[in-house]
């Protein structure tokens, strides 16, 4: 992957366009490819480019690190720190070594696994 940290929309999109014609319609990488330009519209059509730029360059910076707001051994101890209150929708936490993102669904808050950059163990893909 480039380490460019420039997003040129319009070319992100034609790259996916002219993969997606290589795979037959329907098929998984097909749906993939369909998925992945519907993102990126949505990002521009909702106006958070900058928003998305920003965060696509952190996530290349190899110094970024993922605010980690608490650790818990079991899962039922991060359960009950939810329900405790203290928890915030977008929080980071760890149980066990794992990641979990807190989330918000209607009525309530929730654990949603999200592996830290630590556990993906993402080595430097080479230059193409």
């Amino acid at each position: 992957m480039s380490k460019d940290p420039e997003v040129d929309v319009e070319d992100v999109l034609a790259v996916l366009s002219d993969v997606t014609l290589r795979h037959a319609k329907g098929s998984r990488e097909w749906k993939a490819l369909q998925l992945a330009a519907f993102c990126l519209t949505y990002v521009r059509h909702i106006d958070k480019l900058k928003d998305f730029a920003t965060y696509y360059r952190e996530m290349l910076d190899p110094n970024f690190k993922i605010k980690v707001e608490r650790d818990f051994a079991t899962r039922a101890e991060a359960d009950a720190w939810v329900q405790s209150g203290k928890a915030e929708h977008r929080m980071h936490i760890r149980i066990d070594g794992k990641g979990f993102l807190v989330v918000r669904l209607p009525g309530r808050l929730t654990l949603m696994a999200s592996p830290l950059m630590e556990e993906l163990n993402l080595e430097d893909e080479p230059e193409e």
